[in-house]
């Protein structure tokens, strides 16, 4: 019978994607009130990997990714999906369903990148509350590796690169924090 180890607290990370320079700002305050202080923020992208959220939001948008300093439990994934779902909705065009935001929430850990999502499919695994988990990239040979699933802008050098530095920021905290605590799995 093998041994229940526990999973190590993993890297909160978020993808935003946006138009309006305003309603970008006041989303990551929200979210720096919500999840702490950011020790990462990419540079601003051009969205132009896919044409899926134009209909909604319109053309000319930007990519950000972001993660927060404090790490935080797996298990706490699909809550925090729900949370940002929330503010989108709080930043919904007037008097319409459609978004002036996109907020992906997921987690860098020592070997992988999981983002939550609302969607079903064959490579993503139920968590609860209605949230499932897209294993978007592997650790393997010192680098993020993407999946013939991974989406198109998560496949770009660029932000294997992004995620690489945040799995370095993630890396350092949590030696520091398994020395200081004497974590263990």
């Amino acid at each position: 019978m093998g041994k229940i180890k526990y999973p190590f607290p993993v890297k909160l990370i978020v993808g935003l994607i946006f138009k309006d320079e305003e309603v970008f700002r006041m989303t990551k305050e929200k979210l720096i009130k919500r999840f702490g202080k950011m020790d990462f923020e990419s540079q601003l992208i051009s969205f132009n990997f896919t044409t899926y959220y134009e209909k909604e939001m319109g053309k000319g948008l930007k990519r950000q990714f972001l993660s927060f300093e404090p790490l935080m439990k797996i298990e706490n994934l699909p809550k925090i999906k729900i949370e940002t779902n929330e503010v989108e909705k709080e930043f919904n065009f007037p008097n319409t369903p459609n978004r002036m935001v996109n907020i992906d929430p997921g987690y860098v850990a020592p070997e992988k990148l999981i983002l939550a999502t609302t969607k079903n499919y064959d490579h993503r695994p139920y968590l609860n509350n209605g949230i499932y988990a897209e294993l978007t990239y592997r650790f393997y040979k010192g680098s993020f590796r993407t999946f013939e699933w991974t989406y198109p802008d998560y496949k770009s050098p660029e932000s294997i690169e992004i995620f690489n530095e945040i799995r370095k920021i993630y890396m350092k905290q949590l030696r520091a924090a398994q020395q200081k605590e004497c974590i263990t799995q």
